[in-house]
């Protein structure tokens, strides 16, 4: 594919995309500071990563998160941009400084207008799993929709990308252990083994909301038939279910005997009415059947 054919996939500055894709950055940005000020750092959560990093700091050197956090995320995005190119650019800066704005200008405007709490204002006390729950699922939604505009919030993933260049190990694999090692720092520190627990907890809930956000939630099922009656199966799928599907070609391993395999996708409730078929038409079917995450085309999600 030449320059020109490639420029055509390029956000246009200014566009409706572009738009959209600021809106998304700011409003991720936001719910990624409320995540870490309102939830985590009144808690002592250390959620890995930069913020992780900074909680620790906010109670050793009483520094502001979001000042913590940018002082770690400017050299990073410069070294990223560095070793990695463009694609730590512009929109990854313009991220990780309106975190640490809204990190710290939040709390700051709660107190000028007279909150009593500024720095907590859900009063959790002594419910840290409640904290640790709602800041894991408000960084996972932040950082999900940062991610669906092809940016990043800086922090370890840029510092896992470099490490990844540099020592070919797996992007995800680094990460984990950067993250744990922040953990672990932050038993050292509070000197609280409910510390790594709560955080590790933290963690678990973003990768999983991180996943539904930029992949969405979906109870379909994709099924895989290979039966000896495979016109019997297909009529039903047609008529009954009125889904449609592709029929593929295969061998069997031992044999090689040549069969067709049926492929097609349902929702929730036709699952069970289509197991009962394919058990009355043909009990000894060989089927698959796995979650499909996300299914993009027509009678489905159209793409966006």
């Amino acid at each position: 594919m030449n320059a020109k054919r490639l420029s055509a996939y390029r956000e246009k500055i200014f566009s409706a995309q572009w738009f959209q894709d600021y809106a998304l950055l700011i409003i991720g940005a936001f719910v990624l500071a409320v995540g870490y000020t309102f939830f985590m750092t009144p808690y002592k959560i250390v959620p890995g990563g930069i913020y992780g990093i900074s909680t620790i700091l906010h109670y050793q050197l009483g520094f502001p998160i979001g000042m913590a956090a940018l002082c770690f995320n400017l050299p990073l995005w410069l070294w990223g941009l560095r070793m990695l190119g463009k694609q730590f650019g512009i929109k990854t800066f313009v991220c990780f400084i309106l975190v640490a704005l809204f990190a710290d200008g939040v709390p700051y405007l709660l107190k000028i207008t007279g909150h009593p709490h500024p720095y907590d204002p859900f009063q959790l006390h002594d419910e840290i799993l409640l904290a640790s729950i709602f800041g894991g699922v408000c960084v996972g939604i932040g950082t999900g929709l940062v991610l669906k505009t092809r940016s990043s919030s800086g922090g370890t993933d840029v510092l896992s990308s470099i490490l990844h260049k540099i020592t070919k190990k797996p992007i995800g694999m680094l990460q984990m252990t950067v993250d744990s090692l922040i953990v672990l720092l932050g038993l050292l520190v509070f000197q609280d083994w409910k510390v790594p627990f709560y955080s590790w907890l933290t963690i678990f809930l973003m990768g999983k909301v991180i996943d539904i956000v930029i992949q969405g939630y979906s109870s379909d099922k994709t099924f895989f038939i290979v039966s000896d009656k495979i016109e019997e199966l297909r009529a039903y799928i047609l008529t009954e279910l009125k889904r449609g599907g592709s029929i593929v070609p295969v061998n069997g391993m031992f044999n090689r005997a040549e069969k067709e395999m049926i492929m097609t996708i349902v929702n929730r409730r036709e699952t069970v009415t289509l197991q009962r078929a394919i058990a009355k038409i043909d009990p000894n079917a060989f089927t698959v059947i796995l979650d499909a995450r996300e299914i993009i085309g027509k009678g489905f999600k159209q793409i966006e």
